[in-house]
């Protein structure tokens, strides 16, 4: 029988994605992360989290010291998560409306984003949605989230050869390299944060 420090750590990753949109290019980041902890990032399960069902933040919708079913459900998957993967496109030089409104729904009392691990990745065009990412990390501060520093993750998905498939499929090798440099930074931040 093997003994239990023989046993690797498993990382639980919530990913979460800023576009609502299927076959959006941070989805297709967030599939292609999924697919590489099937294959070359041991240690490490990432479960995407729906924001879509998410209401629009009220505290008028806080009911006795009780959130939304939706957001309830939203804030146990946050709680229960060691770490976090957030896609996050670039609307009008910040992050997307729904995305703030998934971070906000979480951060309220109690903070289950506190004191945990995450990373950035983005696509779109110019800047690769980059500047999404220091909006983010603003919030971050607040939140008392750590985010990787390096390596950075911005993908320019409009450059040739193309980096997506029509469905929104990342497509580049060189790309998914990158991705799981991220993932393995990811997971050893994580690991150091919870004193392993």
């Amino acid at each position: 029988m093997e003994s239990a420090l023989s046993l690797k750590p498993i990382v639980n990753v919530a990913a979460i994605c800023g576009s609502l949109r299927k076959a959006s290019f941070n989805h297709g980041l967030i599939r292609s992360a999924i697919d590489l902890t099937k294959q070359s990032v041991d240690g490490m399960a990432i479960e995407y989290v729906d924001i879509s069902p998410l209401p629009m933040l009220n505290t008028d919708l806080e009911i006795d010291g009780k959130y939304p079913p939706a957001v309830e459900v939203f804030r146990q998957k946050i709680l229960q998560s060691d770490c976090f993967l957030f896609a996050s496109p670039e609307y009008n030089y910040s992050v997307t409306a729904p995305l703030k409104n998934a971070i906000d729904w979480a951060s309220r009392p109690p903070n289950v984003w506190a004191d945990k691990a995450a990373a950035i990745v983005s696509a779109g065009g110019g800047f690769g949605g980059g500047r999404s990412q220091y909006i983010l990390r603003q919030s971050g501060v607040y939140l008392d989230l750590h985010f990787i520093n390096k390596p950075e993750f911005f993908l320019n998905a409009f450059e040739s050869p193309p980096k997506f498939d029509d469905e929104g499929n990342l497509i580049d090798a060189a790309a998914k390299e990158r991705l799981r440099a991220v993932l393995l930074a990811l997971k050893a931040f994580t690991l150091r944060l919870q004193g392993m």
